[in-house]
């Protein structure tokens, strides 16, 4: 495969919360952007832009949809919303801020920083999460043509997991990946001799 002809991934987390910035764990929460969240979705969204991308996919959540929405408006492309792009649900953690989630459960409240998200009560399994995720990323790349490339807005700790998935990792190895920053991104590159992906980025955030 001529290397003009690699397709490329772009995994895009949302902009900003009010509960991102007041450090409560979201999960599956159904919140909108804040201020900050959507001048950092419009900033993204003009450099992601310049790649050319030919697909914008996104979770359903608000808060992906509104930074898709961004890049829909720098790209001239429709966006398709797929739930398995949705973050992580944290069970009985969901809605507390990180100084409650600590007094409630040191323990789990360190493994849970850790990226062991689903030690959470109720969380959804990290096994399910990769599975959806590495599932509708590798439709997503289906679709491409030669040398196209494919946006996904998705959420961070989803596709900190997807990220090791996508490049076959060991299961536990996406712990040595940073968090993502809001509207920061993963490049995802085809190898244009084995088809395989490669790492071509990781938190770009300009």
């Amino acid at each position: 495969m001529p290397e003009s002809a690699s397709r490329t991934l772009v995994l895009l987390r949302h902009g900003r919360t009010a509960w991102n910035h007041a450090l409560r764990v979201q999960g599956q929460t159904d919140v909108e952007l804040d201020d900050v969240g959507r001048a950092q979705a419009t900033a993204a969204a003009a450099v992601v832009a310049k790649l050319g991308p030919r697909l914008l996919w996104s979770s359903d959540l608000l808060r992906a949809r509104v930074t898709a929405d961004a890049v829909a408006d720098a790209t001239g492309l429709t966006a398709t919303y797929d739930e398995r792009l949705r973050e992580f649900h944290l069970g009985e953690r969901q809605g507390l801020t990180h100084e409650e989630y600590a007094a409630l459960d040191p323990e789990g409240f360190t493994e849970f920083r850790s990226g062991r998200y689903d030690a959470a009560p109720g969380a959804e399994p990290t096994d399910v999460v990769r599975r959806r995720m590495s599932a509708v990323l590798h439709e997503l790349l289906a679709a491409l043509g030669p040398g196209e490339t494919g946006v996904a807005v998705s959420h961070g700790a989803a596709i900190r997991v997807a990220t090791g998935a996508m490049l076959g990792w060991p299961d536990e190895q996406f712990h040595t990946l940073r968090g993502l920053a809001n509207c920061g991104w993963v490049v995802l590159e085809e190898h244009p001799h084995d088809g395989g992906l490669r790492l071509g980025a990781y938190n770009r955030t300009g």
